[in-house]
């Protein structure tokens, strides 16, 4: 058998390996969904996602493997790579709208659309990868997500609250956002950041072992609250930019 040569990526998916030109993922409850949803998408002519190849011997998802890289942390992005960003996930909910899978929803929802589960190619947003959560849902969910862990961030380096709306406005226009949706967007994400900080605590409340070690939870918890208090401080700003 090829050598297995772990892979990192997403922060929560463990024993993630390539082998070959393939991808071995351990196989979760969600393993089916996924595995229809990257058919409907291989079907609509969607590229910016693995393939699913069915199941080795040991159980585990095979998928394609997707050169490129994917970023180990959150950084700063420039303009052309937040728009193609943008470009792909409108892209990827456009190619489920006829799925079974969106039941009474408009859309798959990818749910976890940062920049450590996309591939890069020649440093543009190519694809995305691990879609564990994955399940029907309102496109803002994905895309108010995609605002914070692309365009928002309460460093003291970052750039001002003025320059990451711009870029905010930068991600809607990309996608192709109506007025409506717009005015919505950084309502979406404040409740992807409150969401966020309530999936930590109750993984830090929750059964061992845990996802993470307590103190790398802690922090992660402290990060969704101060990027959720600092859009709620800037949301004028932002509102202002989209609008």
């Amino acid at each position: 058998m090829e050598n297995e040569v772990p892979l990192s990526g997403g922060r929560i998916t463990l024993g993630v390996v390539r082998v070959g030109r393939t991808v071995r993922r351990p196989a979760t409850a969600s393993s089916s969904f996924v595995a229809e949803l990257l058919w409907d998408l291989q079907r609509e002519g969607f590229t910016g996602a693995p393939r699913h190849l069915g199941f080795d011997t040991a159980g585990r998802e095979i998928l394609s493997y997707l050169p490129g890289w994917v970023p180990a942390r959150f950084q700063r992005w420039t303009d052309p790579q937040v728009a193609a960003a943008g470009t792909l996930l409108r892209s990827f909910h456009d190619a489920t709208r006829s799925s079974r899978l969106t039941g009474r929803h408009a859309v798959v929802c990818h749910h976890d659309p940062g920049p450590n589960n996309t591939v890069f190619t020649d440093d543009i947003p190519t694809a995305f990868i691990d879609f564990d959560t994955a399940a029907p849902g309102d496109p803002l969910e994905d895309l108010g997500y995609m605002a914070w862990t692309w365009c928002i961030s309460s460093k003291p380096t970052a750039p001002p609250a003025t320059i990451q709306a711009a870029q905010v406005r930068v991600l809607a226009d990309a996608y192709g956002l109506d007025a409506t949706s717009r005015s919505r967007l950084v309502d979406a994400a404040l409740d992807r950041q409150a969401r966020n900080a309530r999936w930590w605590h109750s993984q830090l409340a929750g059964p061992f072992p845990h996802v993470a070690d307590d103190s790398t939870i802690t922090g992660r918890i402290r990060w969704s609250e101060q990027e959720h208090a600092y859009t709620s401080a800037n949301r004028k700003t932002f509102d202002t930019a989209l609008g």
